[in-house]
């Protein structure tokens, strides 16, 4: 008998892949936790029914939320990942040879381990090493409780439901505005231009009240809705879109590179229009 797993999407859209054995289920203290083997993907976290990372395609998500920030601020030192618990962001963040401290917040400690387990690969900079401080804890309080730290926050959450509910809301990102430097940059992933439009139009709309530049840029990741994903830039002083691209050096990236920079911030006017009043 075949076994296949299906992530329903919205109330009227799915995707469905072929699966040879469950890894591993939890109910955490915030969410169930489930790791599954596919055909396509190879291994695959899914949190309450959403799919967050696989083998194949997580290099894709975890480039494009770290690089883009990264390479647009002139010398970031110090850099916080709220969420982000399999701890692919910190992995492409602790590349920089800039970057002093990377620290992760994250509310559930079993996605930690679970990936630290499963996912070595993606986990492979949460143990060992001297740059990176991983806390168990929830990204709101941390925020709140280091102002003006930071050079740069990712915010790297699952779906707006269940924990990741606050990290979709304004007054959250005047707490991350406070928590950076004078010249610091936020980016947070925003999710589907197709599915999620109302969303990101708010999410835009808040974060561009609060920092003098917003971006939204987009990519191409086939295992999460619609497989065109967002992510939206909140920046004190420095403009991804002024980056000069021969000062971006090789990080042995898959998908981000100095062409890339600047290209993810063409958009189809679909979704240019979700950043207009």
């Amino acid at each position: 008998m075949e076994l296949w797993y299906t992530e329903k999407q919205t109330e009227n859209h799915g995707i469905t892949t072929k699966i040879t054995e469950t890894l591993y289920s939890e109910k955490t203290d915030f969410q169930q936790l489930d790791i599954i083997n596919t055909k396509q993907f190879g291994r695959m976290l899914v949190l309450d029914g959403m799919v967050m990372t696989t083998d194949v395609d997580e290099f894709v998500y975890h480039e494009m939320i770290s690089h883009v920030a990264l390479n647009t601020h002139p010398n970031p030192k110090k850099v916080l990942v709220v969420g982000g618990g399999d701890g692919g962001a910190i992995r492409e963040i602790v590349k920089h040879p800039s970057v002093e401290k990377a620290v992760l917040a994250e509310i559930d400690g079993g996605v930690i381990e679970s990936s630290k387990k499963y996912f070595p690969q993606i986990a492979s900079e949460l143990s060992g090493n001297p740059r990176v401080d991983v806390q168990v804890i929830d990204g709101i309080k941390h925020i709140h409780d280091h102002k003006g730290e930071y050079d740069v926050i990712m915010v790297d959450s699952t779906e707006p439901v269940g924990p990741a509910v606050g990290l979709f809301e304004k007054g959250f990102y005047q707490g991350i505005y406070d928590a950076l430097k004078p010249d610091g940059i936020m980016v947070a992933q925003t999710e589907s231009p197709w599915f999620n439009r109302d969303l990101i139009k708010r999410v835009f709309k808040d974060i561009s009240s609060i920092f003098p530049v917003t971006r939204l840029y987009t990519c191409s990741i086939p295992t999460y809705p619609s497989g065109l994903w967002s992510f939206t830039i909140g920046s004190k002083q420095h403009d991804p879109l002024e980056v000069d691209a021969s000062k971006i050096k090789d990080l042995g990236t898959k998908y981000y590179n100095a062409e890339i920079h600047h290209a993810v911030f063409k958009l189809p006017n679909f979704v240019a229009e979700l950043t207009r009043d």
